[in-house]
């Protein structure tokens, strides 16, 4: 539509709001003016003046900057004066993600030089430019390099699969095709993740697709013989790898035999049981700091209101076992939707002594009511600006939603979110911003009857549920006109029956009601459906919540076992102690089968391995930890004491304020059965790792404490403990070698590729390497030594944190399923590093005076 003269470049052309109208407005420069040139008729109006005039058709006028112009259907405004200049290829902004690639290239020929630039990249084709050089003419394109297939494909229909009720939480996605060969024959085929195509040497995989669904893009490789050599390859590693800790004659074997001929007499230390109790007091302050009493002065009348008004528990249970449908698509009971949004809301699983169902339930009958009520979690900060900006006292925890809302209803918080959620990199005020705002929008979404989504729309493709608010609010034309009015008045003549029954006591009626309401789910939303079994199971595991209780039950136990321990120092013939601590083997052998209990009942509800988010993979770690420490351990009680604390710590870590413990939907990639082999290895191995850092940590605390007539007693227990951290190590590093290229086998079967050098990849390879580092220092004489060898356990550990933290937490990558907040900070890792250098320098002083040779 433009067509510029000597104007090479035109600045922030605001708008054209219809399309171009056919034929070419020109814009040239005359000295310091421009003029402008139009095929049409038009007028024009200067903003600062509102001077108006008309544009004359094929008469050049002088072009007026600040003003809108009105040629033929299009508008147009030229707010800053015209620039010269000329199109090149430049340096692309970090914004531009996803923008195209450029190259410059110098050519020299025939006495002339030129340079010209190719914008283009990966999966461009044809996009040539031409130049003319030193009297010869240069085409250049940038980009893929097309290749003839020995046969064609078809694609007959590409599907996106999403979880039920949702538009872009896509489950799988796939092609159905077919393949047009004239020496093998036609046949159809399906590509999705992690199903590839193999056709004369060909492999074909699911890579993306168009962003309207109707197209597909398929990455290719061609390299059967390549990829024959490497998995046998692999198979020959694995192999190796598996035989060191079993053949004789091994490292691995060596340092059995030398912990059997460790003596079994043992001496505890009461500072390592003083150290143990101080964690635990502060882990126990920590974990417990999300308890909360709402009740203040001010709002005694509400609390008195919802309390004469509360549903029994007993009929509120009954209600948790309906079945809802959240934003994401899971299917789940009202039970885990109202348990996950109290705890959101509030950082705790009651209010004033209420169950989550019970208080779910008060905000379907007195919506108004809990506008007031405080249950939206405010982070202490010492300078807070959310309390400020709505206008709340600084030491009030608890805000209510009408606290975020002026009398006009207008949102405080509206203001400053559009700038939180432009910032790439969020600061910790924006990230406040955010959170708050998430909470406060569930709060008013459920309290308006939004969220209640427990009605299937008949013949949905997606098998979508509706709540009475979005029936009521959108265009759903269902055909069964009885339904149809069911899902009209269904649930709130619910509500008004069970408002009569807690006058009368007899629940009868809204029991009536809630099997209504599930019939028809059954009847209509049969396909997503959960079993009563599969209910039953889910409340049950929010009932128990197995994973929070076990942090405090594996600290007892491990706390416990360290004291009787001590007491066996001075009497080990003691029957009482000697029962006592046998016992305790037993009960920490106990909690691990519950944990064990734990992952199982969560991999039975969420339908995959529960190893795939923060807080799955948290957990999965410590029940890794706790079993190396039980194998281990069988004959170091120290090593199964040690590790049963070290198992509390994780569990705490996992239920802090920034995981998320709720089952959530997999994202296609991790929907593979590789979830289960890569993912379960390579996690796995930190267990063993974190048992090696718990016992060089207790090694380094037995040097620092040795004296001269405990010396024999201590080196029996650091010889038995550094022997353990080496076969640990071992087992880990063996681990996390095979679980790193069985990731590279799976990257091949779903992208084409073995090895991407992925944040998380490259991670890894260096933990490996640093590992390895570690297990031969016994082979370079002046890095020889216990002490070393314990220290080195510790710090080696910081390349673990950095592959699952650092990764997950701050980097970005194939393997950033779990991204959130960067929780830790520079001062903590700080922090960190002095204790490990001070427990260093304390512990070489006792090594260097009593066991240095």
């Amino acid at each position: 539509f433009l067509k510029l003269g000597e104007v090479q470049s035109i600045h922030n052309i605001l708008y054209a709001l219809n399309k171009p109208t056919e034929g070419a407005v020109n814009i040239t420069s005359q000295g310091d003016s421009l003029t402008i040139q139009s095929p049409f008729e038009g007028e024009y109006l200067t903003m600062a003046t509102q001077a108006q005039g008309k544009l004359v058709k094929d008469s050049v006028q002088p072009l007026y900057l600040r003003s809108r112009y009105i040629i033929g259907n299009t508008q147009l405004v030229f707010p800053k004066p015209v620039v010269k200049g000329k199109f090149d290829v430049v340096k692309k902004s970090k914004i531009l993600k996803n923008d195209k690639d450029g190259v410059k290239l110098q050519i020299t020929t025939g006495g002339e030089t030129k340079t010209v630039g190719v914008i283009g990249g990966k999966g461009t084709v044809g996009n040539y430019k031409e130049i003319r050089v030193g009297g010869l003419d240069f085409t250049f394109d940038y980009g893929s390099k097309v290749l003839e297939l020995p046969f064609s494909i078809k694609l007959n229909d590409f599907e996106a699969e999403r979880y039920p009720g949702t538009e872009k939480g896509y489950s799988s996605y796939s092609s159905k095709i077919t393949i047009v060969d004239s020496l093998e024959g036609n046949f159809d085929y399906k590509i999705y993740m992690n199903h590839v195509l193999d056709h004369q040497g060909y492999r074909f995989f699911q890579s993306s697709f168009d962003p309207d669904e109707k197209g597909t893009v398929l990455s290719v490789n061609h390299d059967f013989w390549g990829t024959f050599f490497t998995y046998l390859g692999y198979i020959l590693l694995y192999t190796g790898l598996m035989l060191i800790l079993f053949v004789k004659g091994s490292r691995f074997s060596d340092l059995k035999r030398m912990l059997e001929k460790v003596k079994t007499k043992k001496a505890k230390l009461l500072p390592v049981v003083l150290l143990c109790f101080a964690l635990q007091v502060q882990a126990q302050d920590h974990f417990e700091g999300d308890g909360h009493n709402h009740t203040a002065p001010t709002k005694v009348q509400i609390d008195s209101i919802l309390k004469a008004n509360m549903t029994p528990a007993k009929h509120a249970d009954q209600f948790g076992q309906m079945v809802i449908q959240d934003l994401s698509g899971r299917m789940m009971p009202v039970n885990t939707y109202a348990s996950e949004l109290l705890r959101k809301l509030s950082k705790s699983d009651t209010y004033e002594g209420f169950n989550a169902n019970q208080v779910l339930l008060s905000m379907q009958e007195n919506p108004q009511l809990w506008y007031n009520v405080p249950v939206i979690y405010l982070k202490a900060k010492k300078d807070d600006s959310i309390r400020s900006i709505i206008g709340i006292p600084k030491t009030q925890k608890y805000a209510t939603l009408a606290d975020f809302f002026t009398n006009r209803g207008q949102y405080k918080l509206g203001p400053f979110l559009d700038e939180a959620y432009r910032a790439q990199v969020p600061n910790a005020f924006q990230k406040e911003f955010k959170e708050t705002n998430q909470r406060v929008n569930l709060l008013f979404n459920t309290v308006e009857g939004m969220s209640l989504k427990i009605f299937p729309v008949p013949g949905d493709d997606n098998n979508k549920w509706i709540s009475t608010y979005d029936y009521r609010t959108g265009d759903y034309k269902i055909k069964d006109s009885l339904y149809s009015n069911f899902i009209n008045s269904g649930f709130y003549a619910y509500l008004y029956t069970l408002n009569q029954s807690k006058k009368s006591g007899d629940f009868s009626q809204p029991e009536k009601l809630l099997e209504a309401i599930k019939k028809t789910q059954h009847k209509y939303g049969s396909e997503v459906m959960l079993s009563d079994k599969k209910i039953d199971t889910e409340i049950l595991y929010n009932k128990y919540d197995i994973f929070k209780k076990l942090f405090s039950w594996y600290m007892y136990a491990g706390t416990l076992m360290f004291i009787l321990l001590i007491v066996q120092i001075f009497n080990d013939k003691n029957k009482i102690i000697n029962g006592g601590v046998t016992a305790f083997k037993f009960i920490i052998l106990g909690l691990f089968l519950l944990h064990t209990a734990g992952l199982i009942a969560r991999w039975y509800i969420s339908g995959h391995a529960p190893w795939s988010d923060a807080y799955e993979s948290i957990i999965y770690v410590a029940w890794a930890t706790m079993f190396f420490g039980l194998a281990f351990g069988r004959k170091s009680d120290l090593t199964i004491a040690a590790t049963a604390f070290v198992a509390s710590i994780i569990l705490m870590v996992a239920h802090w304020n920034w995981m998320d413990p709720a089952i959530a939907n997999l994202q296609p990639v991790l929907n593979s059965y590789w979830l289960m082999i890569h993912v379960a290895v390579i996690v796995a191995s930190y267990g063993p790792f974190t048992l090696g850092l718990i016992l060089g940590v207790v090694s380094l605390l037995l040097m620092a404490f040795t004296t001269k007539k405990n010396k024999l007693k201590m080196d029996l227990n650091i010889k038995e403990l550094t022997i353990i951290t080496e076969m640990a190590l071992t087992v880990g590093l063996v681990m996390l070698t095979i679980g790193n290229f069985l990731g590279g086998m799976w990257a091949n079967e779903s992208w084409g590729r073995y090895w991407g050098w992925d944040p998380k990849e490259t991670w890894a390879l260096i933990s490996i390497m640093i590992y390895a580092f570690v297990l031969h220092m016994r082979l370079i004489p002046g890095l020889r030594g216990r002490w070393f060898f314990n220290l080195m356990a510790i710090i080696a550990f910081s390349s673990i944190m950095m592959t699952y933290f650092g990764v997950n937490f701050y980097l970005s990558g194939l393997h950033s399923y779990a991204s959130g907040d960067q929780i830790v900070s520079l001062k903590f890792i700080g922090i960190a590093c002095a204790i490990v250098a001070l427990l260093g320098i304390v512990s070489y002083r006792g090594y260097a005076k009593y066991f240095r040779k």
